[in-house]
């Protein structure tokens, strides 16, 4: 860069300029033709690669001038609509939202005015006549990025009404939705992962829960609290898809859907355990990692199942990252086995009324693809979705492709309830 601002210095600059004037007493410059200063010509333009996939801009160093080639224009609105209502849901958080101002002209038109006449006086320019400008009325439409900011308030109030509640399967604890919790919540949703008893971070000892309403205690209380004027997405994994059922049948009027990843979906009258005997020789390995815990003696049913750590990435992660499966390994408690063997009661009136959709994982060797096509076709869902390359945690093995499945279940519209009361 110095060195091309070298012949801009007065050692350099040796062109003499010699003014005349003509007949009409206008000045005109010429230059001797002997001291003509050649310019170098301009240095070849810059590509710059925009963070669109689709964006290439070449920009002219000594020049203003920009050319777009196949912009996406639709992209960039898209990103901007997000940003504003980000930025609008920010600030209604924070309680420092306020209306935007017009333009300076609107609000000390006098003012400004004055101002304009006398950069138009400097310039010796003779101001337009006012009849020839428009007023601007409070009835002009919006500047358009202001638009947007109306068009992402929309947005938030519609995302602002999606409350996600991620329940976990049988060993698991709320801890294995972070990928998904973090996601949702970039996207603006508001999120819970709940803790069953017992799980997680719970502290309770899994061989005392005998029932499915002491198992699911937590996510009950979580909805019995819930604003009655608003509602959920329930999701469940494993068999947290028997506990979302049961919290369905409790609370319809709070639960505007339900999403069931390689989960139990029951029908009335079916225990979790009546389900998972259909696979018994499907799925010997398995199985082979299951260890059943006697808490009250070896003549007694079993109290709670464990899991074979040598076995768990073959079984539950057998598409997951190293690093999460170390995050399993440790953080994977016992899962009670009362809950597993308790009946489901449910009915049309409530759990039925319920939209369910289903997201089956095709590489599952815990709940197998052929297994969870039984509870699809035995108790029909909505609509159907798959993940290919998924072991039996999706929100480990595929969070980004679970992530773009509950936005669109998100985004379906309810369907009109018909029913006669």
């Amino acid at each position: 860069m110095g060195n091309s601002l070298a012949c801009f210095s007065k050692k350099n600059q040796t062109t003499k300029i010699r003014k005349k004037f003509n007949k009409n007493n206008i000045p005109s410059t010429r230059r001797s033709s002997s001291n003509i200063r050649r310019i170098p010509p301009p240095p070849p333009p810059c590509i710059s690669r925009s963070t669109s996939r689709k964006s290439d801009r070449i920009i002219y160093p000594s020049s203003s001038r920009i050319i777009d080639h196949d912009i996406d224009h639709d992209y960039i609105r898209e990103q901007a609509r997000v940003a504003a209502a980000l930025l609008l849901q920010h600030h209604h958080q924070n309680g420092t939202f306020s209306q935007f101002e017009r333009s300076v002209s609107l609000r000390d038109p006098l003012n400004c005015s004055s101002r304009k006449q006398k950069r138009y006086n400097h310039n010796n320019i003779m101001p337009r006549s006012s009849s020839s400008r428009r007023a601007r009325s409070q009835s002009d439409s919006l500047p358009h990025h202001m638009e947007l900011l109306r068009q992402g308030s929309r947005n938030v109030e519609d995302l602002n009404h999606k409350h996600f509640v991620l329940v976990h399967g049988g060993g698991f604890g709320a801890w294995c939705w972070y990928k998904t919790t973090t996601l949702l919540k970039e996207s603006g949703y508001h999120v819970h992962a709940i803790d069953l008893t017992g799980s997680g971070a719970h502290f309770f000892d899994s061989n005392n829960i005998s029932t499915l309403s002491q198992y699911v205690k937590p996510l009950i209380d979580f909805l019995e609290k819930f604003h009655d004027d608003k509602k959920v997405i329930l999701v469940g994994h494993d068999i947290g898809g028997a506990c979302i059922s049961y919290a369905m049948e409790l609370y319809p009027s709070k639960v505007s859907a339900a999403i069931f990843v390689a989960a139990a979906m029951l029908k009335s009258g079916q225990s979790t355990l009546d389900m998972f005997s259909v696979q018994l020789g499907l799925n010997n390995l398995c199985q082979r990692a299951q260890i059943f815990r006697y808490a009250n003696g070896k003549d007694q049913p079993p109290t709670s199942i464990d899991y074979d750590k040598s076995l768990i990435k073959e079984v539950l992660f057998n598409q997951t990252p190293t690093k999460d499966v170390e995050l399993a390994s440790v953080s994977m408690r016992q899962v009670p086995f009362g809950p597993l063997t308790e009946k489901l009661s449910l009915s049309s009136t409530n759990y039925g009324s319920i939209p369910r959709f289903y997201v089956k994982t095709q590489d599952d060797f815990a709940i197998p693809a052929s297994l969870q096509e039984v509870m699809i076709d035995s108790n029909q869902p909505e609509q159907v979705f798959q993940i290919k390359g998924s072991d039996h945690s999706p929100f480990l093995s595929k969070p980004q492709a679970l992530h773009k499945i509950l936005v669109e279940i998100s985004n379906i519209p309810p369907k009109m309830n018909l029913k006669t009361i």
